[in-house]
């Protein structure tokens, strides 16, 4: 006979504790539970910031007639302003490998908000273009780091839509930023209006106490980083491939090429596309405010479907998918006849929601195309190298305006997705890999 005594659940009647079910993946908000709460945490963080990063960006676009107006500038100097803010974006990534995710997503969500600040300050156009250029350190380091945060908290089968849901806040903050201009505009002189919208650019200060707080790098990426000898290394990612070692040189090129496209068309519409709706369409500060609407609305629900979309036809079939439609998109925008203004309306939503769509992959689709110890490096550069180059776009539009009109010269944004499409010719498919 057993010896063996009962177990004290038998003796007691006590039930034996049951290990709690993992959180389920189902169902729309699956990839959300997945994260677990950590992930959760910092998809709020890069959330909030990206969503204040493009509150920030679009006091620009949106002020641009009353600064043309209040310094006496032509259309090149504008596109200028927007030009060197992507330019010097390009220098901000490589410090997420150096000192950790969280810490490089507060130092850019502070450079960001503090020279937006400033440019509401600026005495004449030259020192508001120091202060915009300034503003783009942060600019450029805000998304890469964010991304790659929540990239590294979320699964292969979910990383698409995930890092989607976190692009869709960039849509939050332009709808966030076309109410206050709205607003402000409204209440205020024009001569002093443009200044409140720049002020308004301390809300982030709000986010980054809570980001400090709450807010850790990934656990098992944060350690594998620190390991590794070739952290945030820029050599690193131009190593050319040699017999058993694949070097990223072919692909840090190809997804400059695939950025500059994709950023090349997107800004483009995104600097334009306010001054084109009050210029050439000759709508008022509340009629913009309404078109844009529909506009930002195609927008954010862009983000989402192509995160969903991400993951389910793969990275490159996607981005294929929404360069050609945007394309189309902007052509059949540009060229709607005078008073047609319905038209207008109707076909914002479809071009905010192409152009949208088409961003959904990035996130996930350059953390999966470079290791854990130079991923802030290759995807920061490649990415804000692509807003840089991308920046000659607007710059073109803004001088092509004198002489082809706003609507014709944004058809050159066009040409943007059409070096995406031909960039994904050199870049390796990645959906379903686990980041190293």
């Amino acid at each position: 006979m057993s010896t063996t005594p009962p177990p004290p659940s038998a003796l007691t009647g006590t039930p034996r504790p049951v290990k709690p079910e993992p959180p389920s993946e189902d169902g729309a908000f699956g990839w959300l539970r997945a994260l677990g709460p950590r992930g959760r945490r910092a998809f709020g963080g890069a959330f909030g910031g990206y969503a204040l990063d493009s509150y920030d960006y679009f006091t620009l676009p949106l002020t641009m007639v009353a600064l043309s107006a209040y310094f006496g500038l032509n259309s090149g100097q504008t596109g200028l302003l927007t030009t060197v803010t992507l330019i010097v974006s390009a220098v901000g990534g490589a410090l997420a490998d150096r000192v950790g995710r969280v810490k490089a997503l507060l130092l850019t969500v502070i450079t960001y908000a503090v020279f937006t600040v400033a440019c509401g300050f600026a005495p004449n156009y030259e020192t508001l273009l120091v202060f915009r250029a300034l503003q783009g350190l942060g600019f450029g380091g805000e998304w890469a780091v964010g991304a790659i945060l929540v990239a590294e908290y979320a699964g292969a089968k979910h990383r698409g839509r995930t890092l989607g849901a976190v692009q869709s806040a960039w849509a939050v903050g332009w709808a966030l930023a076309v109410i206050v201009y709205t607003a402000v505009f409204s209440l205020v002189d024009g001569d002093l209006a443009w200044r409140v919208m720049f002020w308004t650019g301390a809300l982030p200060a709000l986010l980054v106490v809570w980001v400090r707080r709450s807010v850790q790098d990934a656990p098992e990426a944060a350690a594998a980083r620190e390991e590794s000898a070739s952290k945030g290394s820029f050599a690193a990612i131009f190593r050319p491939s040699r017999a058993g070692s694949p070097g990223l040189l072919r692909t840090t090129l190809f997804a400059v090429l695939l950025s500059t496209g994709v950023q090349g068309g997107y800004y483009t519409l995104a600097t334009w596309v306010p001054t084109y709706l009050k210029s050439e369409r000759d709508l008022s500060v509340v009629g913009t405010g309404g078109y844009l609407t529909f506009l930002i609305s195609g927008a954010f629900l862009g983000y989402l479907t192509g995160g969903y979309l991400t993951d389910l036809l793969g990275r490159r079939r996607n981005i294929w998918l929404f360069a050609l439609l945007s394309a189309v998109c902007i052509v059949a925008y540009t060229n709607i006849p005078s008073g047609a203004n319905t038209l207008v309306l109707v076909l914002g939503f479809p071009l905010g929601f192409c152009m949208s769509a088409i961003f959904s992959g990035f996130g996930s689709y350059l953390s999966e195309l470079y290791p854990t110890a130079v991923r802030g490096t290759g995807q920061g550069f490649t990415y804000n190298t692509g807003r840089a180059v991308g920046a000659v776009f607007p710059t073109t539009v803004g001088f092509l305006a004198d002489s082809w009109g706003v609507g014709g010269a944004l058809v050159f944004g066009a040409i943007g997705y059409g070096l995406a499409a031909l960039a994904l010719l050199g870049l390796p498919e990645t959906r379903g890999k686990e980041l190293e």
